[in-house]
């Protein structure tokens, strides 16, 4: 009986191994994006999905203009301290590995590339690729280098040729970086490049050797999430000014119109998100102040209407402020000037005509309720010695005169107490004041 036992739990383990063998695969995601904390956690959790799945491997396929240094410096460490091998395939033709997605590259256990794509161009630059002192530049310039010699050595990479990619700026084409060994494969499609690596050993970074069973494995996508894909476009810095935008303009709506209610929680909600989207993305935090500057110009406009000069100056000064408010090091990674045009001129123009009938509903004189019956004018319908009767705006009132007056005679209000109305005579027509 027991022996019996001891031989089904031997085959049962068998047959789960055997089963787990079959079912490796290797996963993949797909970076098409610039490189910033969301894209880094996502390629965090690919790792772990494929560690726990036991994939043969993790096929990142991507293509990037670049990013950010931190966040490319996080990605780099996952990718060296992975369990699993990564593969990282440039593709489809005309896509590029460009900056940050150059070190991403030159990380992987195999680094591969489909004609027609080019990586490199990997010198770092300050947000919105303003120039730098020659010592600014120099310490980046070298603290770039210095990181990617300390792992493309390892990965069999050229180590002199791929630090010209930091120091001169140099971009390479798949041809040349294959010939001039930034890379270990060219391959012309995703089955391509698993044929070719497949029954290769690739040495790990730290010094174990794998053999690649890759030739005809299934390849299972880690797709983004919902919360992934709404929290990547609520990082865009186009969507945070717009967001921005609409967040001030609703809670100035629920300022003038107390109780509204809508435009307050909008408003709220809109600033909440931009609060959350200045934690991912480099703020300058001058250019925010510049642009609530520009909502100060605009209710000058309002109240002083100096023909149209403050508001210029506000609408020029909320261009600025949006173009800047991301410090993105690459172009792809800032406002566009469309998104600060569009946003900036029909903003100023709305927020001025908002205040302006705001500023004048304020000083407007009240013509309601009983303060609304102050300089009306009216007919005596009895003598007032002093009191009587008038009849003003379709009623009739009790009246009091500074001096006795006659039926017929017309009337103006003075002021109104107690329901009793305190009126004066009329001045002839055409009579000086």
């Amino acid at each position: 009986m027991a022996r019996t036992a001891l031989m089904k739990t031997a085959v049962a383990v068998t047959f789960c191994l055997a089963s787990l063998a079959a079912r490796a695969d290797v996963l993949k995601i797909v970076i098409d994006d610039t490189i910033h904390p969301l894209v880094s956690e996502h390629i965090q959790r690919a790792i772990h999905e494929a560690e726990q799945t036991h994939a043969e491997a993790l096929l990142i396929e991507l293509r990037t203009p670049g990013g950010l240094m931190d966040s490319m410096r996080d990605i780099v460490h996952d990718i060296l301290k992975s369990p699993v091998p990564v593969i990282v395939y440039v593709t489809p033709a005309g896509s590029r590995a460009a900056s940050a997605g150059f070190y991403i590259l030159e990380a992987a256990d195999v680094a591969a590339m489909a004609p027609g794509t080019n990586t490199g161009a990997a010198h770092p630059v300050l947000g919105s690729g303003m120039t730098m002192d020659p010592v600014m530049r120099d310490k980046l310039e070298n603290d770039a280098a210095a990181l990617l010699r300390s792992y493309a050595s390892k990965r069999g990479h050229n180590q002199e040729v791929a630090e010209t990619a930091v120091r001169q700026s140099k971009a390479f084409s798949a041809d040349e970086a294959l010939a001039q060994h930034l890379i270990h494969y060219l391959a012309s499609s995703e089955s391509d490049l698993l044929r070719q690596v497949d029954g290769q050993t690739v040495t790990r970074f730290d010094g174990t050797k794998t053999v690649l069973h890759l030739a005809g494995k299934p390849v299972r996508d880690f797709q983004l999430t919902l919360r992934d894909r709404t929290l990547l476009h609520l990082t865009d810095p186009n969507m945070v000014v717009f967001l921005l935008m609409l967040g001030v303009v609703a809670i100035f709506v629920e300022f003038n119109h107390p109780g509204a209610v809508v435009p307050g929680v909008v408003g709220f909600i809109c600033l909440l998100l931009v609060a959350f989207a200045f934690q991912v993305l480099p703020v300058r935090y001058g250019a925010l102040i510049m642009i609530l500057s520009a909502f100060v110009l605009f209710v000058l406009e309002a109240k002083f209407q100096p023909h149209g000069a403050f508001a210029v100056g506000g609408i020029v000064v909320l261009a600025i402020g949006t173009l800047l408010l991301v410090d993105g090091p690459i172009p792809e990674m800032r406002v566009r000037w469309q998104t600060s045009a569009a946003v900036s001129i029909p903003l100023g123009l709305i927020t001025v005509f908002l205040m302006t009938i705001a500023f004048k509903a304020r000083r407007m004189k009240v013509t309601t309720g009983q303060e609304g019956m102050i300089g009306k004018t009216g007919v005596v319908q009895s003598p007032l010695t002093p009191a009587g009767k008038v009849y003003v705006n379709g009623e009739i009132w009790d009246a009091v005169a500074t001096s006795g007056m006659n039926t017929g005679q017309r009337v103006v209000v003075r002021r109104i107490e107690n329901m009793v109305l305190y009126v004066d005579p009329e001045a002839p027509a055409g009579a000086g004041s």
